[in-house]
């Protein structure tokens, strides 16, 4: 019942901020000094929409204001279910909840469910989280928690400082630190992500791809304009991160995203993954982002990564401890 309230109030959220972010009819595109749409910028891309769609809510794609004014009620009480929940890692307090959204009830566009497609039988599945560690073995390619504390390589990849546990690509809204910049010049366009201050630089009709022998974390990205409309297709990942949620591996993954502007403070991304090797069909989400009056502040991963010396540190304890006690 807690998850249930908890995602009823994703809707309610979404439906009473959305209204803010469309319709603006009167718009006028801004473009560069070489007349491409102008996508510069901090945007930031939290969402209170859910990713997967509610089982409960069926094939219902959208939600109406009546319905969401009947939603209205549980709305605090959602709240306090999830707080109840236990802290964890992170209560509500800490979780950057965002205002970004409309009526849909689930960002995934297709399947036409809302939800992800099947996956391929065998393939590897590493949720990860904040509780204990999952069995398994190296390569640890979830983004938060780990399989065992003997060295880095057992943690997460946001906990080893590698990628982002929203940054993607594709990013997808998560806890915090839901925001993205976007530099552009003619031939380039750079997109870095405030989560591990990762910058993804986008070559536009310039260069030939990358061999399939050169394979990287986040892939190898190329970018082209259709109208007003930023493509990239990023493949060449290295198959050390997942190829999309818990699911996978990455190194079939071909990942098409869309920016398109639609407002003075309001871009559309819309992401396509297609991963044969991980699933039974394509996925494609689009996700909201809201224009930041602000700067992107480095996000010094390692620098402040204490947190994983003493989890390395706090496990030679105990080894140490059991060695001791043992006759």
């Amino acid at each position: 019942m807690k998850n249930s309230l908890s995602v009823l109030t994703s809707i309610i959220l979404a439906g009473l901020f959305g209204s803010h972010l469309y319709g603006q009819d009167d718009f006028v595109m801004p473009r560069t000094e070489w007349g491409a749409a102008d996508l510069g910028g901090v945007w930031n891309f939290s969402s209170i929409i859910p990713l997967e769609r509610p089982t409960f809510l069926g094939d219902k794609k959208t939600l109406s204001n009546e319905e969401i004014t009947a939603l209205s009620s549980r709305q605090e009480a959602g709240f306090e279910a999830l707080n109840e929940i236990g802290v964890g890692g992170y209560n509500t307090f800490w979780i950057e909840m965002g205002e970004n959204g409309d009526n849909r009830t689930s960002l995934i566009t297709y399947p036409e469910n809302g939800r992800l497609p099947e996956t391929i039988e065998g393939v590897p599945v590493q949720v990860g989280g904040l509780g204990p560690d999952e069995p398994g073995v190296r390569p640890v390619r979830m983004v938060v928690g780990g399989i065992a504390k003997d060295g880095p390589e057992d943690r997460g990849l946001s906990e080893r400082c590698i990628v982002g546990f929203n940054s993607g690509p594709p990013f997808t809204p998560n806890l915090y630190n839901n925001n993205v910049q976007i530099i552009q010049n003619e031939n380039t366009v750079v997109i870095m992500t405030e989560m591990i201050h990762d910058a993804r630089i986008v070559p536009l009709n310039t260069r030939s791809n990358l061999t399939e022998d050169v394979r990287l974390w986040t892939g190898d990205s190329r970018g082209h304009w259709e109208g007003d409309t930023l493509v990239v297709e990023t493949k060449n990942f290295n198959g050390l991160t997942q190829s999309f949620g818990v699911y996978g591996t990455s190194k079939d993954k071909l990942l098409t995203e869309k920016f398109t502007r639609t407002g003075p403070f309001t871009v559309e991304y819309e992401f396509t993954v297609d991963d044969p090797s991980t699933f039974k069909d394509k996925i494609v989400a689009m996700v909201p982002m809201a224009k930041v009056d602000g700067q992107l502040y480095e996000y010094a991963c390692h620098e402040g990564n204490y947190g994983m010396v003493n989890i390395l540190r706090g496990e030679r304890m105990s080894e140490l401890r059991d060695t001791e006690a043992s006759p």
